[in-house]
């Protein structure tokens, strides 16, 4: 039985003109042996399988050729080079620094560099993997690295350049090897597949460069495997099946019901690769990717940016021209977002199946509503007075009314007047309120009145002939400010998962400013959005619990001047006193002072 040699060392280059997808690269090691000018310590590095070890022996057995040829290639007859080939040479020693890395290896290898080469100029020392390395190892190479003999040469290989020591990387010239192309890729395996006899697709073969991320020695590993398990004829579909890629047939049906609006197939087509055992993240992946490929086939100068096979080449040019640039930019950008937010999901599918249900809304003749905000929190105007009807006020533009209409805000009014925002009422229900007193107290109402409770019917309808609607129950009971804040603290109490809001209304206390309006001054814009978003519900409370329905509240963030801190103790004690005056008399009772 002969002995079976992988691709991998039997196309192994053997000269610079055979090494693929570096060119630029060997162009200079050429000229810099034509030139005589070689330095005493090169550093290769580079991912893996891209040539870094194969450039470093075949510069070194065109260094010691006795018969260059006239394009800088070795001669492979002289002496020399037999020796190579043969793997005989003395001039020429390979360390395994992952497994050689200790300090008594080094010295072996510094003892070597002594001896002077028996044929040709130069002794070549190949390091692979040099950044395994132990540190004391690395500093017993130094001396020798930076001034060895004048035959002495050092070429280090390595993946990992940020592991080396600067006083390493000052001493060598630094070579940087670039992952070899999709298309390099597939021209050599070509070669290879020809060389074998073996018939290959060219969209396998594309699949098999993407899959090897711009290695050869892993493109031609795989490429092994799949002729292997097909017996010398790789086909598109042998190679999706070895490799468990997902088929582009898949994204084109999906992009189809992305573009007829069809939500079932979409779903459909996801759970049969899930069947097939596909990681759903892989698969959102590739979606992006795909969307990515339709947008550069939209214009013919990105063209060029497309790394698929012909054929697949042909059909994302027929696809692009049916999809809307605004839609692709939106579908690669929800298909993005699914992405980077699949980890930190805990239902993994349902994210991905609401990412396919968007986008297919995206082809929807009637575009997708806007998400709606809660009705305090909608845009509002401007406005120097509270709300009758009751509501929130902020500081934003915008106002909306108790039906819902919109109002643009007024020109000439300042930014800093407060908005308001009406609590919406039962549909079709339009109450009129009376105005309130003027002249009582900001701090206290006294109950000078029994509660009154009066029923208001829709005007304008009549009972004998439409059906009655629900009527709305107006309460005008009076209140305190005492009332107030236990009503106040009472609402946090129903709501003690939301901690920063909890937070924000014990600190932030109710002010009022007439006997049903009252003001409330949060620190920052955040806490002013949380008061807002909450509006509703608060407002509901309040006038359930106070019996109140002309209740209105306005919610402003503080001023510059309202901001400041109490750091010592007195400005504490101060602030304390201002804000509860108690405080101040119980001090004077009991003749208390600051320690």
């Amino acid at each position: 039985m002969d002995n079976y040699i992988v691709s991998a060392r039997k196309y192994r280059p053997s000269t610079f003109r055979s090494v693929v997808g570096q060119k630029a690269l060997t162009q200079t090691l050429k000229n810099a042996i034509d030139s005589h000018k070689l330095a005493h310590a090169y550093l290769f590095c580079g991912p893996r399988g891209v040539g870094k070890t194969t450039c470093a022996r075949i510069f070194a057995k065109t260094i010691n050729c006795l018969h260059p040829t006239e394009n800088g290639e070795a001669c492979n007859e002289c002496e020399s080079c037999k020796a190579f080939n043969e793997q005989r040479s003395y001039n020429i020693s390979e360390l395994d620094a992952a497994s050689n890395n200790s300090v008594e290896d080094i010295r072996q290898l510094i003892e070597q560099v002594r001896v002077a080469p028996q044929i040709g100029k130069y002794k070549v020392f190949i390091i692979d993997e040099v950044h395994m390395l132990s540190a004391a190892a690395f500093n017993a190479f130094l001396k020798t690295l930076e001034e060895p003999p004048r035959h002495a040469i050092f070429i280090l290989a390595t993946t990992e350049k940020n592991k080396l020591l600067p006083t390493i990387l000052s001493r060598c010239q630094i070579y940087d090897f670039q992952r070899i192309t999709i298309a390099d890729t597939i021209e050599h395996l070509q070669y290879v597949a020809s060389s074998e006899g073996i018939q290959a697709e060219t969209e396998a073969l594309n699949i098999i460069a993407q899959k090897a991320d711009g290695g050869m020695r892993d493109a031609l590993s795989i490429f092994d495997q799949v002729v292997s398990s097909t017996r010398g004829n790789v086909t598109y579909e042998a190679v999706i099946e070895n490799l468990n890629v997902l088929d582009y047939e898949y994204y084109f049906r999906l992009t189809d019901a992305f573009l007829r609006n069809e939500v079932p197939d979409a779903l459909l087509i996801f759970n049969k690769i899930l069947c097939q055992g596909f990681e759903a993240q892989y698969f959102i992946s590739g979606l992006s990717n795909h969307f990515r490929n339709l947008l550069v086939c939209k214009d013919p100068s990105t063209l060029s940016l497309l790394e698929v096979g012909p054929s697949v080449a042909e059909r994302y040019g027929k696809q692009a021209l049916q999809c809307d640039t605004g839609f692709l930019y939106k579908a690669m950008e929800l298909s993005n977002d699914c992405d980077l937010a699949y980890r930190a999901s805990n239902n993994k599918r349902l994210l991905v199946e609401l990412t396919l249900i968007r986008i297919c809304q995206l082809s929807s003749p009637i575009p997708p509503t806007e998400k709606t905000q809660d009705p305090v929190l909608g845009k509002v105007s401007p406005s120097r007075s509270s709300n009758p009807e009751g509501g929130i006020a902020g500081t934003k533009t915008g106002t909306i009314d108790n039906r819902g209409s919109v109002a643009e805000p007024q020109a000439g009014i300042s930014k800093q007047v407060s908005q308001t925002v009406s609590e919406p009422v039962e549909r079709k229900a339009v109450v009129p309120v009376p105005e309130p007193a003027a002249a009582i107290s900001k701090t206290a109402v006294t109950r000078m009145a029994p509660p009154t409770i009066s029923i208001k019917k829709p005007q304008g309808i009549k009972e004998d002939n439409k059906p009655k609607e629900a009527q709305l129950v107006e309460m005008n009971e009076s209140f305190s400010n005492d009332d107030l804040q236990r009503a106040w603290i009472q609402f946090t109490k129903t709501i003690p998962s939301e901690t920063v809001l909890v937070n924000t209304m014990i600190s932030c206390r109710p002010v009022m400013t007439d006997p049903t309006h009252f003001e409330v001054v949060v620190d920052n814009q955040a806490q002013l959005d949380l008061m807002q978003a909450k509006g509703t519900q608060l407002m509901t409370f309040l006038k359930n619990t106070l019996k109140n329905t002309h209740i209105a509240i306005s919610v402003r963030e503080s001023q510059r001047q309202e901001r400041q801190k109490a750091f010592s103790q007195r400005e504490k004690l101060n602030l304390m006193a201002r804000k509860n005056p108690y405080v101040q008399q119980f001090a004077d009772k009991f003749g208390l002072e600051l320690a």
